[in-house]
């Protein structure tokens, strides 16, 4: 899937930029992922496995985000006949608070929509305040467990003509 840009680079919108995430990138996002994550693994009493993460990453795509040469993060997606999943956004420090969480998920559903998958879909831990950016962006809860929030929004097609 190539959406557009050069030199291996998915350069989507302004500054900010998808860059195929390479075998030599899984030791980073582990480490960002276990940093960021591992707060909510203790809260709710859950283990964390690097060869858990390890094996995930080996079966999604897997983008890094990019401003210039600087990596912001990665973002993980995987696909059913249905949605588009962000399995993964995780952002370095320096990198939030910017609207990068914001401009990522209006890619994901750009991503979404042009594929022809009906939904957006993601899971989040119920404390994890990123919720409220995705709530914020029209993702709504559709299933939770003791843990998770499962949130959806419907990708829609664009609408053609002069409005």
């Amino acid at each position: 899937m190539v959406w557009g840009g050069g030199a291996g680079d998915r350069l989507v919108s302004g500054r900010w930029r998808f860059r195929p995430a390479l075998d030599a990138d899984l030791a980073f996002a582990r480490q960002l992922t276990r940093a960021n994550m591992m707060a909510y693994y203790c809260e709710y009493d859950l283990l964390w496995l690097d060869e858990a993460f390890d094996l995930a990453w080996a079966g999604r795509q897997n983008e890094l985000l990019c401003d210039g040469e600087q990596v912001l993060g990665f973002v993980s997606f995987s696909r059913d006949a249905r949605a588009l999943y962000i399995r993964e956004l995780q952002l370095v420090e320096s990198g939030r608070g910017q609207g990068l969480g914001s401009w990522l998920i209006g890619r994901a559903l750009e991503i979404a929509v042009r594929e022809g998958r009906q939904e957006l879909r993601l899971t989040v831990f119920k404390s994890n305040p990123a919720q409220r950016l995705y709530r914020r962006q029209g993702l709504v809860v559709v299933g939770e467990d003791e843990c998770f929030l499962r949130m959806s929004l419907a990708a829609l097609k664009p609408i053609s003509g002069n409005s």
